[in-house]
């Protein structure tokens, strides 16, 4: 709560003043522990060695899905809770599909790590491209080391250009204006059944510019068609889908990975206004909701 002002941007120290002067009984040290658990201090050196691999070309050329992937962190503010949440969204940049993406308090390397071993039993990433910047989550050893025995490729955006990674940048930027700038949510699970049905309305029903005015799911399912076509049979697992991979045993994922069930399943949510009935109204059109809550077709 502290950490949540605009301009705030204190160390472990100032902290735990502040705490004191709230009539809080605690030490610096339990204030820097409770910090670095939560990847909160100021100047944490992250363990990282080895050369990155760094991009070659800014903007990216995708001939066939799962190609290229770009993935990245956005905040989105809950109200109700007065703090801050993490948004990771991993994107296929020939489709513009959004393929994955969890909402936490915090992302750590594990997190990253799961969403890829749960992209890797759908689609396999042997062979993929993936793009990221420089942050902590993405650097760390254990990342790296995963993509690598993973047969993926890995580079990294350079610092302070946020160009080179336009297609997730976009993605975002699309969320902040449709979403997050038109709600307020009154709770974490507000805003994460938001974002599912956002997703869903994103992925099957949001006509995309950039691809020729079509949803990702149709040029994600076109592609498919067309290369069933050209060879007769289904398509293969280089760079690609690996369909053997596409079935979770009974259904098992890792905690904060959003997932579509096999079963359809309408859920109802009451959802707070941010700004004007029109907007809202238009919100809830696209995504086949009624007007004083979402319904969330899943499935």
């Amino acid at each position: 709560m502290i950490l949540s002002g605009e301009f705030v941007c204190y160390g472990y120290q100032k902290v735990t003043v502040q705490l004191k002067i709230l009539d809080y009984i605690i030490n610096h040290k339990k204030v820097y522990r409770l910090m670095d658990e939560n990847d909160l201090l100021l100047g944490k050196i992250i363990k990282t060695n080895g050369k990155r691999q760094w991009v070659k070309h800014r903007k990216i050329t995708a001939s066939r899905r799962m190609e290229y992937l770009c993935l990245d962190i956005k905040y989105l503010w809950v109200t109700g809770e007065q703090r801050w949440y993490y948004l990771l969204t991993v994107l296929d940049v020939y489709s513009r599909k959004v393929l994955h993406w969890i909402l936490q308090r915090s992302v750590k390397k594990i997190d990253v790590i799961n969403l890829f071993r749960l992209i890797d039993l759908q689609h396999g990433i042997k062979g993929v491209n993936i793009r990221n910047d420089n942050g902590s989550q993405f650097i760390a050893n254990a990342v790296r080391q995963f993509l690598r025995m993973a047969e993926a490729n890995q580079e990294f955006t350079h610092i302070a250009t946020p160009q080179e990674n336009a297609y997730i940048e976009a993605y975002h930027s699309i969320v902040q204006r449709e979403v997050v700038d038109r709600f307020e949510f009154a709770s974490y699970y507000e805003a994460r059944m938001t974002m599912e049905a956002y997703v869903d309305f994103y992925n099957n029903r949001r006509l995309h510019s950039g691809i020729n005015y079509k949803t990702p799911q149709q040029v994600w399912d076109e592609y498919q068609t067309s290369n069933f076509e050209e060879s007769g049979e289904a398509e293969a697992g280089n760079a690609g889908e690996q369909p053997a991979r596409n079935n979770l045993m009974n259904g098992e994922g890792w905690e904060g990975v959003l997932k579509a069930p096999s079963t359809p399943e309408t859920i109802f949510v009451p959802m707070p206004q941010k700004t004007q009935t029109a907007n809202k109204k238009y919100f809830l059109t696209n995504l086949n909701c009624s007007e004083n809550s979402l319904q969330i077709m899943r499935g």
